[in-house]
């Protein structure tokens, strides 16, 4: 299955910091980012972009995608 790296920014500190916990709590791949400055990086299973996406949203984030292939 495919990877997503998910890029998302926040407001403030506060709405990344819960995004990175609700992240975490969907397992994924990996989550970094600068919190102090709002800006979290994600990568995600395929299986679970939507949701991550949804609840990037719903904290009020805006976020961008990039598939990442599996090498073979």
């Amino acid at each position: 299955m495919s990877q997503i790296e998910i890029q998302a920014t926040f407001e403030g500190e506060g709405a990344a910091q819960e995004a990175w916990r609700k992240l975490q709590a969907l397992r994924v791949i990996e989550v970094s980012g600068l919190l102090d400055s709002g800006l979290l990086t994600a990568t995600v299973d395929e299986s679970v972009a939507d949701r991550a996406l949804h609840l990037i949203s719903q904290i009020g984030g805006n976020a961008s995608t990039i598939l990442n292939e599996p090498f073979e």
